[in-house]
Parts: structure tokens; C-alpha cells; sequence
């Protein structure tokens, strides 16, 4: 049986804290962000509903696209911020799901604000 490793376990626990008190509603949806080893996804959430306004993810039509890095973080940033847009999101609540604010994540944070997001 595989084990879950402990800096998981550390990630979910910081998860738990942070969705405790970002909430996404119908005027500031939640954005989420979900990184793993060789893709990002981000979606803009409506909480109370319980709905995906707009996605995006980093990989091809197949799943076998290149890896995702900074760079295309920032434009995936600037993609999900046209696709808020064209639904009338101008504000969002940014919810890192537990990772650290650096790198990809903050990549994509820093596209999607270039892209007129407000958060």
C-alpha cells in the first residue's frame, strides 16, 4: 500500500486552514489552484453553488503536453483572466490550496492579475 508522505499530509493541513476562511461567493468567486509534478490547474469557483465558472490547465488536448513552467503559468494566468472576463469576474479570492507563493503558483497569480483580474 503506497504511503502518503508527510510533506502531503503538512499541504493538507494548511489547506484545511486556509478553506476555513476563504470562502468564494457569487460577486468574488475562489480561485484554485492545484499544482502537481508536471501540470497546473486553476479554476474560478462559486462557492455557494458549487460551480466551475472558468478553468484552465496547462496540459494538451491528449494530456501529454510540455511541462509547466513559469512561463506558461503566466499565460495560463492570462487566459483564465479573458475567460473571467467574457463571464463578467472582474474580482476573485486567491486560494493557493496549501502551496507556497513562489514560483508557478505565483506565476500564474501574477498572469491572471496582468489579465485584469483584482485580487
Amino acid at each position: 500500500m503506497a504511503k502518503v508522505s508527510n510533506k502531503e499530509v503538512r499541504r493538507k493541513k494548511r489547506k484545511m486552514r486556509i478553506r476555513k476562511k476563504v470562502s468564494g461567493l457569487a460577486d468574488r468567486p475562489r480561485l484554485s489552484v492545484y499544482r502537481s509534478a508536471k501540470h497546473i490547474y486553476a479554476q474560478v469557483i462559486d462557492d455557494n453553488t458549487g460551480t466551475t465558472l472558468a478553468s484552465v490547465h496547462s496540459f494538451a488536448n491528449k494530456g501529454d503536453g510540455p511541462r509547466a513552467n513559469k512561463d506558461m503559468c503566466t499565460e495560463l494566468g492570462k487566459k483564465l483572466a479573458l475567460g473571467c472576463k467574457a463571464k463578467n469576474i472582474t474580482s476573485v479570492v486567491f486560494d493557493k490550496n496549501g502551496y507556497a507563493y513562489h514560483g508557478r503558483v505565483k506565476a500564474l497569480a501574477d498572469g491572471a492579475r496582468e489579465g485584469g483580474l483584482v485580487f
